[in-house]
């Protein structure tokens, strides 16, 4: 148990057009795609992108048998969408390599519900959710206003406001905590894409206006520690700078560092992978316990085995700030959602094309959409674990 409460602490986030993120989006348009033609789809799908480049592989189960053209036409529109328009990684013509096929019959065999036994999780492994208290999204406020800041770059991009930016981005949020509250900004650090000719003190004053409307006022770091481009220089960028790969970025997913990770990535998985459905269900719970007022912090681990319904284990830590005892928790726990895979899936209904929107900023601390994006993010059960901890 952690009990330090003054500290510094820092998170990072990445662009849309990081390479890495590209491929976490075309990853997550393939599973919507799959999803949308059939809802008991099954999709492991993992992307990679270099110079002139894009490899999609993995295994995939649907109603639906999609061509390589209909494939490749969804990975050149995700790309397109990111705004990758450059010499050598041009949404027209970068090379698309598609090598998907059909899932094994020894992992289907294992999930799949029979008339004897309910649906098993798709893999083994520990999942965590957490939440906080100390942003009114639930999230640390490292990592919120690490991916607010490329937001709004990201935006300014796509509206033309600021047409001298490209798509590769990264940005970094170190705040001082005190009392176990964040309380100001000890340095900001973004790097961002831009056209060439332009000096690194150009670069910096397109970028603090939008570094200034995330952070609260007066909460601006010293000069000498606000970084833009600490390079000088970021015209290369994006898959011809760097590869990509899908998963890669497991961190700026969740929580930036501020709680634990069991090692699992989201992207390009279909919602019967626990690695996905799971984590997304203890930030769900997490989330409800702190808005409950039972904590502020709280940690939630879950445990799987593949092919088998229940979760092998439910922890629950609240780190020194909970009013109820966390035994007690678990207990409520178990009476206001299903945590097998198939309850998880049917109480937040993932079985939906949702996927895409969650590849970039964050699958956490965002608001839940009408398309039902997000869903483990509502607070509906803040009322039901009141009841049970009655």
């Amino acid at each position: 148990m952690n009990n330090i409460q003054n500290y510094i602490f820092t998170s990072e986030s990445v662009s849309e057009g990081h390479p890495d993120k590209i491929c976490d989006r075309i990853s997550d348009r393939l599973v919507d795609l799959h999803l949308a033609a059939d809802p008991e789809a099954r999709t492991a799908i993992e992307t990679v992108v270099t110079t002139n480049y894009v490899g999609v592989i993995g295994e995939t189960r649907c109603k639906k048998e999609f061509s390589k053209v209909e494939l490749e036409t969804e990975v050149r529109a995700a790309i397109k969408a990111i705004g990758y328009e450059q010499d050598d990684f041009h949404w027209k013509n970068v090379e698309v390599d598609i090598r998907t096929h059909n899932q094994s019959v020894d992992i289907a065999v294992g999930v799949d519900a029979t008339d004897a036994k309910e649906e098993g999780a798709g893999d083994q492994g520990i999942m965590f959710g957490y939440a906080t208290n100390e942003t009114d999204e639930y999230m640390p406020a490292t990592l919120l206003y690490s991916h607010q800041i490329l937001r709004k770059l990201a935006a300014a991009r796509h509206d033309g406001s600021a047409p001298d930016l490209g798509p590769d981005a990264k940005s970094q949020v170190t705040l001082e905590y005190i009392n176990g509250k964040p309380v100001k900004a000890k340095c900001v650090v973004v790097s961002t894409q831009h056209r060439d000719g332009l000096s690194q003190a150009e670069v910096k004053e397109i970028v603090r206006p939008y570094v200034e409307s995330v952070l609260p006022s007066g909460w601006m770091p010293d000069e000498d520690q606000f970084y833009v481009n600490p390079t000088g220089r970021f015209v290369i960028g994006g898959p011809v700078g760097d590869a990509g790969l899908t998963g890669r970025k497991i961190i700026v997913d969740t929580y930036g560092g501020a709680a634990p990770h069991g090692g699992g990535a989201f992207s390009g998985k279909d919602p019967t992978k626990v690695d996905r459905s799971a984590a997304y269900a203890a930030r769900y719970v997490a989330k409800n316990i702190v808005a409950a007022g039972f904590a502020e912090k709280c940690t939630i681990q879950l445990s799987y085995a593949i092919g088998v319904a229940r979760p092998l284990s439910v922890y629950v830590d609240t780190m020194g700030t909970g009013n109820v005892a966390e035994s007690k928790i678990v207990d409520a726990i178990g009476k206001v959602i299903d945590l097998s895979p198939r309850g998880i899936r049917k109480h937040l209904e993932l079985n939906r094309p949702i996927y895409e929107i969650t590849s970039a900023y964050g699958h956490f601390g965002r608001k839940p959409r009408e398309d039902g994006a997000f869903s483990w993010e509502k607070l509906d059960l803040v009322e039901p674990l009141r009841k049970a901890l009655a």
